[in-house]
């Protein structure tokens, strides 16, 4: 028999702020996180604006070593899984260390560190370049130095699948985690790839808004003047426990996971399928893998990366998955207030959506001014609403046409 997963702890960094109350006070209230880039000039690039992290200081929570050898992606995965770690009050020991696993997505890795050993080769030669960059940028060292911190001996695994990375990852563990191979799970992901290069790339793509002279109204997902997504950068790490697991050592519980699809669009190598194809596919196969009815959601933290395709597909699949039942469904893209963390994502917006569940306030989708005909559903504009969901789907779709739908539920034992 399946075993049921519950989440048990939470850790956050993102352009809200560092740690899990910080974000959800600033969600509830409608808050940006976006404003010119200072951690390089931005001058040259068409978009200028991004969602940074302000108040991390890194050795809040590593020491001085790893803090020069790891990039700052690790830096926010591993700050993160502490502060969901010490909120769970999971142990991990040589009594359970192998029954403990870490599972974590980034689209990227360390670009930045990157970007800087590059410069330094041409600058100053091969001699210069440090013994860490490669174990300090790779995108695996992020589950890897979490199980090392703590300890835990069980599947260690690295997703790269875009912007759905980490969702993926939280859903690879939730079917390790019922299918009995571990007991309890570090899960998420972590990004931070605010960089010349990724800002070039992304610019030449056309992909990011322009709106450099308004960044906090920059992201408007779902609505009629959205010009393109908003890079972000953060973490946010969930753990996963076996229901029985977390009820014998009396752990506290957000919220259960239910239900995980992913599926593949195959149809371009950056832009959604028109009709949302493998979207529809990906939200089926999480009802089905729940075991519950499309009516018998209540709210979804969407993809809503405030591009004009992504926005108009994701809008087609839900109507097309829920039916009637989609003008019912409360709908909100928290990216209006972080930006886009990329493969970091998933694992924030996991995060949110176990918080709406557990707390029963909606976050809303800021800089919703001017309704767009084509995206009719609601998107609970601009003001958090009080609400009592018992069910929330969250949907991450990335580059590749790869998604994935995670489906949480209130706890009740």
């Amino acid at each position: 028999m399946a075993r049921r997963v519950v989440v048990t702890g939470l850790g956050v960094v993102s352009p809200l702020g560092t740690g899990t109350d910080k974000n959800w006070q600033a969600l509830c209230a409608g808050k940006s996180g976006i404003g010119r880039i200072t951690k390089f000039d931005p001058s040259p690039f068409a978009s200028q604006i991004a969602g940074e992290v302000n108040d991390f200081n890194s050795q809040d929570f590593l020491d001085k070593q790893q803090v020069r050898r790891f990039d700052i992606f690790i830096h926010y995965a591993m700050a993160s899984a502490r502060m969901a770690m010490e909120d769970s009050g999971l142990k991990i020991d040589e009594s359970n260390g192998h029954r403990v696993g870490c599972v974590t997505g980034s689209g990227l890795g360390g670009l930045s560190m990157l970007e800087h050993f590059h410069q330094v080769l041409l600058e100053r030669g091969p001699r210069k370049i440090s013994p860490f960059f490669i174990p300090g940028m790779i995108a695996n060292m992020a589950p890897g130095q979490i199980a090392i911190e703590f300890g835990a001996r069980g599947p260690n695994l690295s997703i790269e699948t875009a912007c759905a990375a980490s969702a993926h990852a939280v859903g690879e563990s939730f079917r390790m985690i019922r299918e009995g191979i571990v007991d309890a799970m570090i899960t998420g992901g972590a990004e931070a790839v605010v960089t010349p290069l990724a800002l070039g790339g992304f610019c030449s793509m056309r992909a990011l808004s322009t709106r450099n002279d308004e960044p906090q109204k920059a992201s408007r997902p779902f609505e009629l003047d959205r010009d393109g997504f908003i890079m972000g950068e953060g973490s946010g790490i969930l753990i996963l426990e076996a229901l029985d697991h977390a009820l014998e050592r009396g752990a506290p519980v957000y919220a259960e996971l239910i239900g995980y699809g992913l599926s593949g669009d195959a149809y371009h190598v950056s832009a959604p399928h028109p009709e949302g194809v493998g979207a529809i596919a990906c939200m089926n196969m999480a009802l089905e893998y729940a075991g519950i009815e499309p009516g018998e959601v209540d709210y979804i933290n969407a993809h809503g990366t405030s591009t004009k395709l992504n926005d108009l597909s994701e809008n087609k699949a839900i109507k097309a998955v829920f039916g009637d039942h989609a003008y019912r469904l409360a709908i909100s893209s928290t990216k209006s207030m972080t930006g886009h963390l990329l493969g970091g994502a998933g694992g924030i917006e996991s995060v949110y959506t176990v918080l709406t569940l557990k707390h029963g306030i909606i976050p809303p989708t800021i800089n919703y001014e001017t309704p767009d005909p084509e995206c009719d559903l609601d998107y609970v504009p601009n003001v958090a609403r009080k609400a009592d969901p018992e069910v929330a789907m969250t949907n991450s779709f990335g580059f590749g046409g790869t998604n994935a739908s995670l489906i949480f539920k209130a706890f009740h034992q």
